[in-house]
């Protein structure tokens, strides 16, 4: 007799409680293989795609698609026939993800394949054939209409719609083989808001968008309260000539193991925290409240964070320290196209030790920035620019144009004193603004 089985919602991530349902891959009546792709969540670090524990028949789904279900609670059941092979079940600490290769990707959209911590299916989803036994429950005479076809929608987009209260059967698709793309998702939600043309707009017809706080946004909000209203920030700030950073990063750029790799202002950011660390390592530190310990991080796993569709996410370059310019290039990288295509995993963003955060991408010259939970510091780098600035030399003062930044570090008053804080600031400004300081 087929036995079924209950596969319940594991914790993908470092005791995280709970996950939001962002689509399922199958229904009820389907067949599914062993590892083949059933359902995307998103939890509070990531967004990640479960494969089937059984090979079998879906009898039932137990959440529907925008409900938070706890983990440990039944998240489908699965009919398994008795001469099935034995697969145990996801538990609470699943292995490492690993991430599958990427599909071809429209041009308007970037890939949305997601990480499962188990290999993709290849075998489609089927239906069930009826069984042609005595014991086989009775059938309707007439076989219902099958479900509508769901909407063609890659998860980052459905996850958009999600937030905006689009229902996207109601989207009209404009994308490659009729496939909605984000901007679809945003005309329908101006269109449910907008007043009709040649309206009066008032309150009324321009109405109100309510996005849910879920996943990763709802992770974030409660992380940057805590660590505000827990850590005793200190924010010092320094305005800094990178020109000769400026310099160097034409000449790297120029060199043939560098062929092919974007080298920005970040990089060397990030490398001249590096080396200041070295000096200052109280900084690359974390606060044991339970055991009242400060904890010296012997190695560093360098944040950076991304602003992403859904939301800030801060994935760790693990022991930048030790990679050469070539190689924490490559990584940088390839951390930011992780991040925009949504495929960044819960051990992507554990066990950070200090954070980068640059603000000026957005053309923003300075900030005051949150520091990660868990960390002692996080240096934001402000937006490069062309400024007047008086410089000093065996020819006296003159005022030229020269390439400049700001950079703000807030840091943990718990863990360091102004002392260590500002020498770390200025250690990494003195790099910056003569990079041959790297090599005494």
């Amino acid at each position: 007799m087929p036995t079924a089985k209950d596969f319940l919602l594991p914790d993908v991530g470092e005791g995280l409680t709970e996950a939001d349902i962002v689509g399922w891959s199958v229904r009820p009546g389907d067949v599914v293989e062993v590892n083949q792709i059933i359902v995307e969540i998103e939890t509070a670090k990531a967004v990640v795609e479960l494969p089937s524990p059984y090979a079998g028949v879906v009898t039932a789904v137990h959440a529907q698609e925008g409900e938070t279900l706890e983990v440990g609670r039944p998240l489908i059941t699965i009919e398994v026939a008795d001469d099935e092979p034995a697969v145990a079940p996801a538990t609470a600490t699943p292995p490492d993800p690993v991430t599958p290769t990427a599909a071809v990707e429209a041009p308007e959209e970037q890939t949305a394949l997601l990480v499962g911590y188990g290999p993709r299916g290849s075998r489609p989803t089927r239906r069930r054939p009826p069984r042609a036994t005595a014991t086989a429950p009775e059938r309707p005479a007439t076989s219902p209409a099958p479900p509508a076809p769901r909407p063609a929608a890659k998860p980052p987009v459905r996850k958009l719609a999600k937030d905006l209260g689009v229902d996207l059967a109601t989207v009209t698709p404009t994308g490659p083989g009729g496939v909605i793309s984000r901007e679809d998702v945003r005309r329908a939600a101006r269109d449910d808001v907008e007043p009709p043309a040649g309206a009066e707009a008032d309150g009324r017809t321009r109405g109100e968008t309510r996005i849910p706080i879920r996943g990763l946004r709802k992770h974030t909000a409660a992380a940057m309260v805590t660590s505000a209203f827990t850590a005793p920030h200190v924010t010092e700030f320094i305005t800094v000539d990178i020109t000769e950073t400026m310099r160097l990063r034409e000449v790297i750029a120029a060199r043939r193991e560098f062929r092919g790799v974007r080298i920005s202002p970040m990089l060397f950011m990030a490398k001249a925290l590096m080396l200041a660390l070295r000096r200052t390592p109280q900084l690359n530190a974390g606060w044991d409240e339970q055991a009242q310990e400060i904890v010296l991080k012997h190695y560093v796993h360098l944040g950076i964070a991304a602003a992403t569709e859904r939301g800030l996410v801060v994935p760790n370059i693990k022991d930048a320290d030790l990679l050469s310019l070539r190689d924490l290039a490559g990584a940088i990288a390839s951390l930011a196209t992780t991040a925009r295509e949504g495929r960044t995993t819960p051990q992507d963003m554990a066990g950070g030790t200090i954070t980068l955060t640059n603000v000026g991408v957005f053309g923003v010259d300075t900030g005051t920035p949150i520091i990660n939970p868990g960390e002692a510091a996080i240096l934001a780098v402000g937006a490069v620019r062309r400024m007047p600035w008086v410089v000093e030399d065996h020819a006296g003062e003159r005022v030229e144009p020269r390439w400049t930044t700001q950079l703000a570090l807030s840091f943990d008053h718990r863990i360091a004193d102004g002392q260590q804080g500002s020498q770390l600031l200025a250690d990494i400004a003195a790099v910056l603004r003569e990079p041959g300081l790297a090599l005494l």
